[in-house]
């Protein structure tokens, strides 16, 4: 019978938590820096996405799927904007009433920044995907600086360098995995007309005990249109390569996203 996805969104109640970058869908940025180009306000900025999408590599699937993100802007160092964003995205696969492919995740993410296009950044993520890559629970956190590298009316270029300490806990019986490791990131923006955006991320993580061998590469591209005032569309390609993934799986999967979004 075909397969029919359902999705959630694990809605936290903490009003003082926000998140980021509404206008995409992949967590990229969560993944190898924080919550990068943080669309934040004073007054707390929220959005609800809802949508579809087609996973090959690890998965073969058709989903339905969500995501809630918030953000907002306080005072930090030396009253320079600190800007605070959180995500959380939930989705799965129901056929015959039994549950699989799921995949839930929570990313927070401060930005602060300094001056003259530097920032630094703090971020915390959790993954859980046991049925896609094993893993039960996969943690980040880390720190680093970043650089607005160009910026005119229209496009915008951002590099961030940092460090995390990572936790993989997986589904199976291999041993738990906890190591350092360098992350890169990089997210080039361009408003292509007064509803349209184009964007490309890019963030890369390597183990510092074997960085030739174990490390990821995460790579998303897509197109955003504003439909209505507070109502966007969003349509994504997402790559994901692990030269070393959980024993058993493959090294790429991919995403393809279509999804609505609501802008409150």
């Amino acid at each position: 019978m075909k397969k029919i996805t359902y999705s959630i969104i694990a809605l936290l109640s903490v009003a003082t938590l926000a998140q980021a970058d509404i206008d995409s869908i992949s967590d990229v940025e969560a993944k190898y820096s924080n919550k990068s180009s943080i669309e934040a306000q004073k007054e707390l900025k929220q959005s609800f996405n809802l949508g579809f999408s087609t996973t090959s590599g690890n998965t073969q699937t058709l989903n339905a799927n969500g995501k809630y993100d918030a953000s907002f802007i306080t005072s930090g160092y030396d009253n320079q904007e600190l800007k605070v964003g959180f995500d959380t995205s939930a989705f799965f696969t129901e056929n015959n009433s039994v549950k699989s492919n799921q995949e839930f995740t929570a990313n927070l993410g401060l930005e602060q920044i300094i001056a003259n296009g530097w920032l630094g950044y703090m971020g915390v993520n959790w993954l859980n995907n046991p049925d896609f890559k094993n893993y039960d629970s996969k943690t980040a956190i880390g720190i680093g600086l970043g650089k607005e590298l160009y910026k005119d009316a229209t496009q915008s270029l951002v590099f961030k360098l940092g460090t995390s300490y990572n936790i993989l806990n997986y589904a199976n019986a291999q041993a738990t995995d906890e190591f350092g490791a360098l992350n890169q990131y990089v997210e080039y923006h361009n408003q292509l007309n007064k509803v349209s955006k184009f964007y490309f991320k890019a963030g890369a993580m390597e183990n510092y005990a074997d960085m030739n061998n174990d490390y990821e590469v995460l790579s998303a591209m897509g197109l955003n249109v504003a439909v209505a005032e507070d109502i966007s569309l969003t349509l994504e390609a997402e790559v994901n390569y692990d030269n070393l993934p959980p024993v058993g799986f493959k090294k790429t999967d991919t995403k393809t996203i279509v999804r609505l979004g609501y802008n409150f």
